[in-house]
């Protein structure tokens, strides 16, 4: 091989790493964007439950909010007690102390901005009709609940809630879109118990 042909080898090898520096460059740029793009549209739910008490009201509930700083796509959402999911409330509200009040919201597919919260579920009473060893007993039996929220966010990258009162979420492939929500079964009051069986005859 001639000095001439030498030297072309060389700049032809040169001419190659350059070519191989500047893909891998654009492609660690593009990388590191959409890292960028997603860190600033990245979502972080938290549920809590919250026992609430004034001299006129007193309330249980559970409260969703955004604390990230992109909207979250809310798409399913589970209710489960001792692992065993729920499809109503039913059965928690038969037991709810007297006199009690019952507000709701859905949150199936809900997109929750930053920074905003939501009550889906809120049971409340006067004050003066329960008293305060009722209503954290009350809490404590609805405190048994999970709730799992599945959202995304606006790039299709998805969470899944683990529990009440941890902004953790663990990141799922997607989330299957749900056409009802457990909230909203709050809509239409439980079936009346059966009346008590008199003693005596006809």
């Amino acid at each position: 091989m001639g000095k001439g042909s030498k030297v072309e080898f060389l700049v032809a090898i040169c001419a190659l790493m350059a070519s191989v520096m500047a893909v891998y460059m654009a492609w660690d740029q593009g990388r590191v964007m959409r890292a960028q793009q997603h860190g600033a549209v990245y979502p972080v739910l938290q549920v809590d439950g919250f026992v609430s008490t004034t001299p006129d009201r007193s309330s249980i509930g559970i409260r969703v909010s955004n604390s990230g700083v992109g909207p979250a796509l809310i798409e399913e959402v589970r209710v489960t007690r001792n692992g065993v999911s729920l499809i109503t409330f039913d059965d928690l509200r038969r037991n709810l102390p007297d006199g009690n009040s019952v507000s709701w919201a859905g949150l199936t597919g809900r997109a929750l901005a930053p920074g905003e919260d939501i009550v889906p579920l809120q049971i409340g009473w006067v004050s003066d009709n329960i008293a305060t060893e009722t209503l954290n007993a009350t809490a404590g039996e609805w405190g048994d609940l999970d709730v799992h929220v599945c959202y995304c966010s606006v790039f299709d990258r998805c969470w899944e809630t683990a529990m009440i009162g941890t902004a953790r979420a663990e990141p799922v492939n997607g989330c299957q879109a749900a056409e009802t929500d457990i909230f909203e079964t709050l809509a239409t009051l439980p079936p009346a118990p059966a009346p008590v069986a008199e003693n005596g005859t006809d």
